[in-house]
């Protein structure tokens, strides 16, 4: 498929994908690349666009990161954001100082000049800012067409010259106007036909999966939720009955999961699926084991000599199976560390924790994707909706949801109060409000509490009812009172392991939306 591709240059900035993402709700294919990308893999690419992010780097340090001289002067359209905009200006012979006035978070912009890449804004909105250095002096030939209290230049372009950029922060939802920045960018300085769409992904990753695939057998590690339902939708639909479902009950699902998944996806695709009941074997391994990254390391590589041992027992016409199909996300992706200077905030069982000597050959066709192009995608091939706006469910389960060792009790008590929670948030008609509540039992914590008029020495259970769009941020839900107390009363009088339920208000960041 001929795509009109657009480079997201990473200098460091923890947006960078969300960038991306945006870049991609606009109607045009997006890929990240780092700040060093050779010029011959720049032309190789053939970009039609390219967006600058923002860094923690001070543009005046000596490692700044900075493009091939070669790639800036191509002539292809480029838009900056906060480092992103004041290196733009900078190597076009502009002014870059110490801001008289740091400006982070909300900020009041002024419009003070019609532009292509701010037509029709208010004369006065809202932006997030993050920046101490300011630009001072535009380039010459550059119109100024914005400004702050703290930047003299806020925005600027060169139409001649195909440049463009804000220090603002387009990307993220406290800027309301910011997506209309990429777009104005994409349409009307870059020219494209922003044409990109969930139908468009389909079709590419049925031909790149059909190509890869040929002949050979397929299997696919279903859990149950969206993306491994998605991933195995898209090769199915690609490759047919060369693919087989594997579910592995590791014993750490919600209460009654393996029978609704089973049952669900059966009614709903038809293909062939094998279900393999390995509790015993992932508690096991995981006996005695405390530590949040060993736990997902263990789930990963158990995950993966499962699924070895499903394919030893199955019989497929005297073929080996030679691919693995994952439904790994973006988000997964970046959260483990993978890339050049990529920080690991916690292993994904199905990114860090896979072992060296994995027998089958990844397919991964949602990698690049964000939760909400997987749904997207999910709808479009005709996944019921069901499946499709399941509330996300982690691979390693209930295993990082247990603060402490993970015991056949633990669970139990888990899954108890996991399902009164679930029950009254959709009672109360809260599906479509929250991303996903995790109730986390807090194994190693004990508090006093008097129920039946005695002294009780019980668990906590915390409830994190979240909203976020892509897991790459997220906030908490304000979850009315009356519901709240109602789950609360459930808990501690059906589940007498537990004494006290709290409730966790912390956005991400800086907390992550999992506990472990």
């Amino acid at each position: 498929m001929d795509k009109e591709l657009v480079l997201v240059v990473d200098f460091g900035g923890q947006y960078a994908q969300l960038i991306a993402r945006r870049v991609r709700e606009a109607g045009a294919y997006s890929e990240l690349v780092p700040y060093n990308i050779s010029f011959e893999e720049f032309s190789n690419k053939n970009p039609k666009a390219l967006v600058l992010t923002g860094g923690p780097s001070d543009i005046y340090a000596n490692n700044a990161p900075r493009l091939d001289e070669k790639i800036l002067h191509s002539g292809v359209p480029i838009l900056g954001i906060c480092y992103g905009f004041q290196y733009l200006a900078d190597a076009f012979g502009g002014i870059v100082d110490k801001a008289a006035l740091g400006e982070y978070g909300s900020t009041k912009a002024n419009i003070v000049a019609d532009s292509i890449l701010l037509k029709d804004s208010p004369s006065e909105q809202k932006v997030w800012m993050s920046h101490g250095v300011a630009v001072n002096q535009a380039p010459e030939g550059f119109l100024v067409t914005s400004k702050t209290p703290g930047a003299p230049v806020a925005a600027m372009e060169n139409a001649n010259l195909g440049i463009y950029g804000v220090q603002w922060h387009p990307e993220v939802k406290h800027t309301p106007l910011g997506q209309d920045v990429f777009v104005r960018f994409l349409r009307d300085a870059a020219k494209l036909k922003l044409d990109y769409n969930a139908n468009s992904i389909i079709d590419e990753q049925v031909a790149k999966i059909r190509q890869e695939v040929g002949n050979n057998k397929v299997i696919c590690g279903l859990s149950g939720g969206v993306d491994s339902a998605v991933a195995a939708a898209l090769v199915h639909k690609a490759i047919g009955d060369q693919l087989t479902c594997v579910f592995i009950d590791h014993g750490l699902l919600r209460q009654d999961e393996a029978k609704q998944v089973e049952d669900d996806f059966t009614a709903a695709f038809g293909i062939k699926l094998v279900v393999q009941n390995e509790k015993e074997r992932f508690l096991g391994k995981l006996s005695g084991v405390t530590e949040p990254e060993k736990k997902r390391k263990i789930i990963g590589r158990e995950f993966i000599r499962s699924f070895e041992a499903s394919v030893r027992n199955l019989v497929e016409s005297g073929e080996d199976i030679k691919f693995l199909v994952q439904g790994t996300l973006y988000p997964d992706v970046v959260e483990s560390g993978v890339g050049a200077g990529a920080a690991n905030i916690k292993s994904h069982h199905n990114v860090g924790g896979l072992p060296d000597d994995l027998q089958f050959s990844l397919i991964e066709p949602l990698r690049t994707l964000f939760k909400d192009e997987v749904r997207e995608v999910g709808r479009k091939l005709g996944i019921p909706e069901v499946i499709v706006s399941r509330q996300p469910f982690p691979g390693p389960g209930l295993a990082i949801r247990i603060i402490g060792e993970i015991t056949e009790e633990r669970l139990d008590i888990l899954r108890r109060a996991d399902a009164i929670a679930r029950e009254e948030l959709t009672n109360a008609g809260l599906d479509n409000e929250i991303w996903q509540c995790p109730v986390v039992l807090l194994a190693n914590v004990h508090s006093v509490g008097v129920q039946g008029d005695g002294r009780t020495y019980g668990m906590p259970i915390v409830l994190r009812p979240v909203s976020s769009e892509d897991a790459m941020t997220a906030d908490w839900t304000h979850v009315p009172y009356d519901v709240l107390g109602k789950i609360s009363n459930r808990i501690c009088n059906e589940v007498r392991e537990i004494n006290r339920v709290v409730l966790d208000v912390t956005s991400k960041p800086p907390g992550t939306i999992e506990w472990e």
